[in-house]
């Protein structure tokens, strides 16, 4: 546990048997603001198998009680640790921050850089893993700049899986948003942190200074034209909204 001037907890280390010094094989950064999923996100970053140690690093993007999170990481396994950095205060403009990413404000970029590995993943705290997907991944990336793998589109009310999406996050330059250089979701996403360092700040913007949750979108524009692995299967649980256009394309079975 480490305290600031006037006794704010700024976040705490759970450490795996290693030494924490000694570089983990991969990363999992989390933004969220501490809501119920989390715990099923973990649960599913828990049982990621075929893997060696796993650093997983949470930023809570607002001042909250992370008790609950913390009996989730005491019951983490052996070859994972974890960081929670609570700042007293959010980074996004959504919450009165200065950084325009409303999802998560500068976290994400805060929490790669701090990663003691050159292999970052990312996972929102609304979306899972089977467990097969770092193991996947880093497999993908070997010799690339990153990677990714499908997902699955869920009705975030029910749980239903509705179909692998083929329209959004499906690389570079292709789908619905090929015209804007195409996209791969965070969740699905593995970057190798060390080449990508000089935009790792872009995932703290939006392209146009506007206030919205497309600094994916900035982020995936400066890499997407690099070296890159891809994962045929779909290894991510990607939960949507009722009023996602997403519904309204599959319905209407519209393809790009």
């Amino acid at each position: 546990m480490y305290e600031g001037d006037h006794g704010c907890e700024l976040g705490r280390y759970f450490p795996d048997s290693a030494g924490p010094q000694a570089q983990s094989q991969v990363a999992v950064v989390i933004p969220t603001m501490l809501r119920p999923c989390l715990e099923t996100a973990l649960r599913s970053v828990y049982a990621q198998a075929g893997v060696g140690r796993v650093q997983i690093m949470i930023g809570i993007d607002r001042p909250g009680n992370p008790a609950a999170l913390y009996r989730v990481l005491e019951a983490r396994p052996a070859n994972m640790s974890a960081l929670v950095l609570t700042l007293p205060y959010s980074t996004s403009v959504r919450h009165g921050g200065p950084h325009t990413a409303t999802d998560g404000g500068a976290l994400r970029a805060i929490l790669s850089f701090m990663a003691n590995t050159r292999y970052v993943a990312y996972l929102d705290d609304d979306n899972t893993w089977f467990p097969d997907h770092l193991k996947n991944l880093l497999a993908a990336i070997e010799g690339k700049v990153w990677a990714f793998s499908r997902r699955i589109l869920v009705d975030e009310e029910t749980g239903r899986e509705l179909a692998v999406d083929r329209w959004d996050s499906v690389g570079a330059n292709k789908g619905r948003l090929a015209a804007i250089g195409g996209l791969v979701d965070p969740s699905c996403l593995l970057i190798n942190k060390v080449v990508v360092a000089r935009v790792l700040g872009r995932w703290s913007e939006t392209a146009d200074g506007s206030l919205s949750d497309a600094a994916d979108r900035h982020f995936f524009a400066a890499i997407r034209n690099t070296p890159h692995g891809a994962v045929q299967e779909a290894t991510v649980r990607y939960s949507i909204r009722r009023d996602n256009i997403l519904h309204k394309i599959m319905a209407e079975g519209i393809e790009y």
